[in-house]
């Protein structure tokens, strides 16, 4: 097997700007796809996931074998804490943002509201994706990648 021996691009020094809550949300609104962190058998385990924002809030879809579905269907008030990570990083200029949120994920129960994000988040996998889960952001955070000469 031969390595890869493509070289990294150089680029010059970055200034990691911090985001408001506001904006950051707006960014994570404004993409499609993200990572969903939460714990199982004790130890962090993260997936990638598509995700709507609804009214402030998280949604994505998962299926019934799913670790996450499992969890938040055993978890009593307030949820599962989860962290979620939505980004977009030029792989050349290493420009861009990236925000975390930090909150509790439920699983949503109500027929009206999950055939509603149902209609509007439609997985890119090819499994039945029957439950939904909705995170309220706690804690959001975000950065902004700059040219240091900026």
């Amino acid at each position: 097997m031969a390595l890869d021996q493509a070289q990294p691009i150089p680029v010059g020094p970055r200034h990691s700007v911090a985001l408001d809550s506001a904006e950051a949300l707006q960014l994570l609104g404004s993409v499609s796809f993200g990572r969903i962190v939460f714990t199982q058998h004790a130890l962090p385990t993260i997936r990638p996931v598509n995700h709507v924002l609804d009214e402030g809030e998280i949604v994505i879809r998962t299926h019934e074998g799913a670790a996450l579905t499992s969890r938040t269907r055993q978890a009593g008030s307030p949820g599962v804490v989860v962290a979620y990570e939505a980004d977009t990083i030029d792989p050349a200029t290493h420009l861009g943002w990236s925000v975390v949120v930090t909150g509790y994920a439920h699983l949503v129960t109500d027929p009206v509201l999950l055939t509603r994000y149902q209609s509007m988040l439609h997985p890119w996998v090819g499994q039945a994706m029957d439950f939904a889960v909705r995170i309220r952001p706690d804690l959001v955070t975000g950065i902004r990648l700059t040219p240091a000469d900026t």
